[in-house]
């Protein structure tokens, strides 16, 4: 039975209690933290880079889903992965050399992570089916938390997991962005493997019931 990846989002943690936040997520049933880098550039915010990070891995006994919301990035891939990111994720309109990105990625001995902006159509990354090894579908405009989801998502996922069914590619759909326990059942109908969820989970009054909550959605249906 397919059972939902849960990552929930450090950007909406209290980072004046970060070590416990994340203590919290490691005796948790939640399956990765997801950690947004960004640089003020690319995206209208800036969060936090490498020192934090180096902090982060520290205290994480889960693996470290980095989604890089940053230009150039291709800079950057090789002190990530030192950092102790397991997957690595660059978005498709900041790399205009992006297959070559994504195999620096995977050389590096990371997963290979591609992220799409609300407004990137799916068809843009037909020829990286069989080289990602995951695809991230942003269902808000990348930036700052907490806003709500763009319904339009469901459409995108649904025809990016057809996709990969066509050529046989092991590749997983993740979603960020509004993400909370009233839409995951159909964000996972819809074909999607891991949930990035932040408010949801760290603004809950019970993380981790919320955490626990999302687990129990059942995985193993699809619409398709």
């Amino acid at each position: 039975m397919r059972e939902v990846i849960l990552a929930p989002s450090l950007l909406a943690s209290d980072f004046g209690r970060l070590a416990e936040e994340i203590e919290m997520i490691n005796g948790s049933e939640a399956d990765y933290f997801h950690v947004d880098v960004m640089d003020g550039r690319f995206v209208p915010n800036i969060s936090f880079g490498q020192p934090i990070i180096k902090h982060i891995s520290k205290w994480a006994k889960k693996p470290l889903d980095v989604h890089l919301m940053i230009l150039e990035p291709e800079k950057y891939i090789e002190e990530f992965r030192s950092l102790g990111a397991e997957i690595i994720t660059v978005h498709v309109e900041a790399c205009p050399h992006l297959h070559r990105t994504v195999h620096q990625i995977k050389e590096s001995g990371a997963k290979a992570g591609v992220a799409l902006n609300p407004h990137t159509p799916i068809s843009i990354v037909e020829n990286l089916l069989e080289d990602a090894d995951l695809f991230l579908i942003m269902s808000v405009n990348p930036g700052f938390g907490g806003q709500k989801f763009i319904y339009n998502s469901l459409l995108k996922i649904k025809a990016l997991k057809t996709m990969l069914i066509e050529v046989n590619s092991n590749a997983l759909i993740e979603i960020d962005g509004g993400v909370g326990l009233q839409n995951a059942e159909a964000i996972i109908k819809a074909g999607t493997d891991i949930l990035v969820a932040g408010t949801s989970v760290f603004g809950a009054k019970d993380p981790l019931a919320a955490v626990k909550a999302f687990k129990s959605i059942p995985a193993d249906i699809s619409i398709l």
